[in-house]
């Protein structure tokens, strides 16, 4: 997803004219195979825009993490500008860590390659909770942890904190968050809204197929929701909406996907590419529904004008794991709560 979100802000005109010509992307791509399909794919609409894509295996192995660091040190530190995915990423706090990111103090000489600052571009939930704990100068911790993250949180705490530094503004450091996320930014932070024209213009209008799909999510394999119970929720709205298809998120496991074929009859899809460009290609359900995600706040965007309508369905509060975090409950009523132009849902009764 941050693949997208670097394209679309390098094609605003904040992006092309503070750098969105003359970028290079770096991708760190995971070891799970869904996500880095994906960012394959991503990486190659990035080259046919014309950008510059590095792909550094920096999770491939022993010696990885030092080679990586190694070769990109040069650029970070040449940089006019830091653009961020996922500011909760510890490989990109270390980078970011090594990065210049200030710029000339008012009145002074001009820094070498421009002026500095950082720009964080992610589309998700937790872009929500990286402002709230900018403004309130908390470490960097998603939503859904829970308590105290161990001996090697603990020792990775300096670096996590210096990256905090380097994405808080100052006389010589802008910062920017670009995001379709609704965010009340910090005093100093800018806020740029992605309102997806990039794939307006380049994907679609789809073609309708006038059903229901619903769109899956990962919050039991991040253990906020039990497992049973989505189960149970995904099954009566599949009953209740007629619903033919599901769209896995890329960290759905195997097994509970196939409970959901199983169950339910529908007809399971693993995208390729990030949803918002699958349900601009098509086709796509004239009705999608999902849980509380970033989807609920992205779709409408990305679909304007095609006639879709998005539905978010609550997740009731009986739903979650007696390890969910004490936030996830307010976070993801909040994460509903804010979206805009779509179609509320109560959370789903059992499936008779």
């Amino acid at each position: 997803m941050q693949l997208l979100n670097v394209l679309e802000w390098a094609h605003t005109a904040g992006g092309a004219e503070e750098g969105g010509g003359d970028l290079t992307v770096v991708v760190l791509p995971p070891r799970e195979a869904m996500t880095r399909g994906q960012l394959r794919r991503m990486a190659e609409l990035a080259r046919d825009e014309g950008i510059a894509v590095r792909w550094e295996e920096a999770r491939g192995g022993a010696g990885a993490p030092l080679r990586t660091v190694a070769s990109l040190l040069g650029p970070l530190r040449r940089a006019a500008r830091i653009v961020v995915g996922d500011p909760f990423s510890r490989y990109v706090q270390l980078l970011l860590s090594l990065a210049r990111t200030e710029g000339a103090a008012p009145g002074g000489p001009a820094a070498p390659g421009g002026p500095g600052g950082v720009v964080v571009v992610d589309d998700g939930t937790a872009t929500m909770e990286f402002v709230t704990q900018l403004a309130r100068g908390e470490r960097l911790v998603r939503w859904h942890r829970k308590g105290a993250q161990g001996a090697r949180a603990a020792l990775f705490a300096p670096v996590s904190a210096s990256a905090r530094r380097r994405m808080t503004p100052s006389a010589r450091r802008r910062v920017e968050v670009f995001s379709s996320m609704p965010v009340e930014a910090p005093e100093h932070v800018s806020v740029t809204r992605n309102d997806f024209s990039w794939t307006r213009a380049r994907f679609g209008p789809p073609a309708l197929t006038g059903g229901t799909d619903l769109v899956g999510t990962s919050l039991v394999e991040t253990g906020v929701v039990d497992p049973e119970r989505y189960l149970e929720a995904v099954a009566s709205l599949t009953r209740e909406h007629g619903a033919t298809r599901y769209f896995a998120h890329r960290r759905e496991s195997a097994d509970k996907l196939h409970r959901i074929a199983a169950g339910t009859g529908l007809e399971i899809v693993r995208p390729d590419l990030p949803l918002e460009l699958v349900a601009r290609r098509g086709p796509i359900g004239r009705t999608i529904v999902s849980f509380p995600s970033t989807v609920v706040h992205t779709l409408p965007l990305a679909l304007a004008g095609t006639g879709v309508t998005v539905a978010v369905c609550d997740v009731d509060p009986a739903w979650l794991t007696e390890g969910a975090s004490p936030r996830a409950r307010g976070f993801l009523s909040g994460v509903t709560g804010t979206a805009r132009g779509v179609r509320r849902l109560p959370s789903a009764p059992p499936a008779s």
